[in-house]
């Protein structure tokens, strides 16, 4: 499914900053896979001096692509369930990602209902273990440069409003207010707060 689109793709040095100002930068911009995808709403930012962090402890086979080059995919499997897509960030081997946590579905929408298996577009990328499967994201797309075929992420086509908060679903490092969202989006996990 091919999407045409005035609007210009992210290059690599787009990652090549820190997890936060890159996390931040990433609401509004599109992501697709295959043509299907829509906003980025949510994300949240690690590094590796972040007790919250996969990097935290050092590089694993789990976590290697975490240490990989600026702007590739670094995807896990969260409590063994649900796949994760995080984008990789600042220098290579720094252990710095930003996680993709939801999206506002606007290209493949009936794509991502059958995946999913429901209807309202709320709750079709709203979370990252839903937005990968919406998307139809696996462990095998760990360490792709995500401005290559799958992927293509956009640049925002327009001004928006961010607000930022403590990041969820951590135990460590939960005082971090690496959690950025859209203001006033429906389609934001939970809501931000600080």
């Amino acid at each position: 499914m091919q999407r045409q689109s005035s609007v210009p793709p992210i290059c690599r040095s787009f990652f090549q900053r820190p997890a936060p100002e890159v996390a931040r930068d990433m609401i509004g911009t599109t992501l697709l896979v295959d043509g299907v995808g829509g906003v980025v709403v949510e994300t949240e930012a690690y590094d590796r001096d972040d007790p919250a962090s996969h990097s935290f402890r050092g590089r694993t086979l789990r976590n290697a692509s975490m240490f990989g080059f600026a702007g590739c995919a670094y995807i896990y499997r969260s409590y063994g369930l649900h796949w994760c897509l995080n984008a990789v960030c600042g220098a290579e081997a720094s252990g710095s990602a930003v996680l993709i946590r939801a999206l506002q579905p606007v290209s493949g929408i009936d794509v991502m209902r059958d995946r999913r298996k429901v209807v309202d577009p709320r709750q079709l990328c709203s979370g990252p273990g839903r937005l990968c499967q919406a998307l139809g994201v696996t462990g095998s797309l760990d360490g792709q440069a995500l401005d290559t075929p799958p992927f293509a992420v956009e640049s925002r086509s327009e001004t928006v409003q961010i607000v930022a908060g403590r990041r969820v679903g951590i135990t460590r490092g939960i005082e971090t207010p690496w959690r950025f969202g859209l203001s006033r989006s429906v389609f934001l996990s939970r809501t931000v707060r600080a």
